[in-house]
């Protein structure tokens, strides 16, 4: 079986994005023609995921995230100066031929999306959540839990997900029952259907807050919108809070759920999760 055998029958499970679809979702690095000799899942091809995946014998890496350090994430780099780590990346990868294909906008758009249904699955909340699709430019992954504290909370996420530590916003102590899996808060906004004033993301999220859970958990943020309201909130002795694991921590969930389905739909070849593992490190006071 070919690499392009393989991601014809991962399109096959996706939805159908259209003929003129043009997006991220290609061929990084590698010959889709060649022979493959084994998968992995990963949410990003880091030097670390590349060498594991050799000292595995797989040969093709399907990723969600970049692999060459660019938004638009081309099969290379094509920026006007020299990148050494580029290059030397580039050379582990040929040389052993590693073939990457990345699976982001496709996984995204299955219904429920592909990559919370893996964060969702093994942070150990599929009987407790519900989506909402009314609140926000995005759906929101809203989930119920047995009354617990902030702090043993954020025990649960880290521990759960394997990462060195987290930031939250909040007073430990609270006791909470509710918490949002929510998009990335930006600047962004949507125009008003009557055409009044953008709606901030951000300010979609207070409102969220103010009707419906005690805990939101975004995978990027910025400090002046919703994270200062949840702040005052909590200087006013509210019962909110804020947990930030980071963007490739939380969604890695969802590359170890792909596993699961592509080993499905490719029972001939071995696949194996392969965890980028988390960037950052803490100093603390």
């Amino acid at each position: 079986m070919t690499h392009r055998e393989v991601v014809n029958r991962i399109l096959d499970y996706h939805p159908d994005l259209g003929a003129d679809y043009h997006g991220c979702d290609d061929w990084k690095s590698g010959d889709p023609d060649r022979e493959c000799t084994g998968v992995t899942t990963a949410l990003v091809a880091n030097i670390g995921v590349i060498r594991r995946t050799i000292e595995l014998g797989a040969n093709l890496i399907i990723v969600h995230e970049p692999t060459f350090y660019t938004s638009a994430d081309g099969a290379g780099w094509f920026e006007d100066f020299p990148n050494s780590v580029y290059e030397e990346k580039r050379r582990l990868i040929d040389e052993h031929g590693i073939t990457i294909w990345r699976d982001h906008d496709h996984m995204h758009a299955h219904d429920p999306d592909g990559i919370f249904t893996g964060v969702i699955k093994y942070l150990g909340w599929e009987g407790h959540c519900r989506v909402d699709r009314t609140s926000g430019m995005f759906a929101h992954f809203l989930i119920d839990f047995p009354e617990t504290t902030l702090g043993e909370l954020c025990r649960h996420v880290v521990d759960t997900i394997g990462i060195n530590g987290l930031r939250f916003i909040g007073d430990p102590s609270a006791r909470v029952s509710s918490l949002a899996i929510v998009g990335h808060i930006s600047s962004m906004a949507r125009p008003r259907a009557d055409g009044g004033r953008p709606v901030e993301y951000g300010v979609q999220m207070i409102d969220l807050l103010e009707r419906q859970v005690d805990v939101i958990m975004p995978g990027e943020t910025i400090d002046w919108t919703v994270l200062s309201y949840v702040r005052d909130a909590v200087q006013l002795g509210r019962a909110k809070g804020m947990i930030h694991v980071g963007h490739f921590n939380w969604e890695e969930l969802g590359m170890k759920y792909a596993q699961e389905w592509i080993s499905g739909l490719v029972p001939e070849l071995e696949v194996t999760y392969v965890p980028s593992g988390d960037m950052y490190g803490f100093v603390t006071r």
